[in-house]
């Protein structure tokens, strides 16, 4: 296993533990689809969020810019994708947990709004 693959599963264990303590629940982690991954998926009350989890040495500032437009165009392809298989009609949004190289998490809610 590659060490970026392994900072990356930190990163997602680390994001699931806060939102797990923040009273979402999770439903699935790496939902893979031909367009894309999905690093977590939670539920939060009635909703599901497909959260995307990023760390970057360089600060939060960073690991928020690397969500770029095309990567948000993956996400809500690849959670169209799962809300089809599951065969019914959901709330849901798209969050993302950013995470500094000290280990401080950032929850930032809604930011694709569709």
């Amino acid at each position: 296993m590659t060490s970026a693959k392994l900072i990356g599963d930190a990163a997602e264990d680390l994001a699931a533990e806060y939102l797990l303590a923040q009273g979402l629940k999770l439903v699935q982690r790496n939902f893979y689809s031909r367009f894309g991954e999905l690093d977590l998926i939670m539920r939060d009350e009635d909703s599901l969020v497909f959260v995307e989890v990023k760390q970057r040495r360089a600060g939060i500032n960073h690991a928020i810019e690397s969500i770029t437009p095309a990567k948000q165009r993956k996400m809500v392809k690849t959670a169209q994708f799962y809300l089809l298989k599951l065969g019914r009609d959901v709330n849901c949004r798209f969050d993302a947990v950013v995470i500094n190289e000290l280990g401080q998490v950032e929850w930032l809610k809604n930011i694709i709004i569709l």
